[in-house]
């Protein structure tokens, strides 16, 4: 048997699993790094946080992406090549992180890298199949800190008829359901988005689905109406930043 095919098999089947999650939302604002600690699987799955931070992006970070990101013309050649150096960039951040948390790289079971959105198309009417791009190669990140990666979530979604976003339901669900109340999720992140989870945590009724205007619209419409103004500050700590852009605000509906 292929050793990494051999490698996935024994992690599958291990108790538990330290998976360290990555990701990079259309907020370009920073990169999320969390270590969890990963129970069972399917809906009985247990998670627990162990560590988390976000790395805020540098200036020069945020604009490469910004120059490539929700355009119709743009470089092939800019394209490909930050492909690779994002992925790098990840890596990078990934060994200065578990040094800092002193934890040894062969103790990550797994990397999963969401990678960052380039251009999504939602389906509708007309585009009857939606479509999606992120880079951020996962097979620098694998290379350069020799833990196995998994990737793509995204477009594996998207084949499987799906509109591109199989984390955001899944994840709400195994951390929110209730047998008390129907609770509802809202993300502010690049676009806003919420979950509803009923009463009883039947994952079959589970709703999720972009609302409107998230922070990458809002910091646009601060940049063309004050120059030289973002709507996230540099003095902004990272706490503070992850409460803006990344969490969630949950409204218990109760019966």
């Amino acid at each position: 048997m292929n050793q990494q095919i051999q490698t996935l098999y024994q992690i599958a089947n291990k108790p538990s699993r330290k998976i360290l999650g990555i990701m990079s939302g259309t907020s370009l604002d920073g990169l999320d790094l969390a270590l969890c600690d990963i129970h069972g699987s399917g809906l009985s799955t247990k998670i627990r946080t162990t560590n988390f931070i976000t790395h805020p992006f540098e200036d020069v970070i945020r604009d490469q992406l910004l120059e490539i990101s929700s355009k119709e013309q743009i470089s092939l050649q800019k394209l490909t090549l930050l492909h690779k150096e994002f992925g790098m960039y990840i890596a990078q951040k990934i060994n200065q992180q578990l040094r800092e948390w002193k934890i040894p790289n062969n103790e990550i079971d797994l990397i999963a890298s969401h990678g960052q959105t380039i251009y999504h198309i939602a389906k509708s009417n007309l585009q009857q199949s939606g479509a999606t791009l992120q880079i951020g190669d996962a097979d620098m990140i694998a290379e350069a800190t020799g833990i196995l990666t998994i990737a793509d979530f995204r477009q594996k979604h998207i084949a499987g008829g799906g509109a591109g976003a199989p984390l955001a339901v899944y994840g709400d669900y195994l951390l929110f359901h209730s047998e008390e109340s129907d609770n509802v999720l809202l993300n502010i992140g690049g676009i806003s988005n919420f979950t509803y989870i009923p009463k009883g945590g039947d994952f079959s009724k589970v709703i999720c689905s972009d609302v409107g205007p998230g922070n990458a619209l809002i910091d646009a419409w601060v940049q063309h109406t004050v120059p030289g103004h973002r709507f996230r500050s540099e003095e902004h700590t990272s706490e503070l930043q992850s409460r803006v852009d990344i969490s969630y605000a949950v409204f218990c509906l109760k019966k």
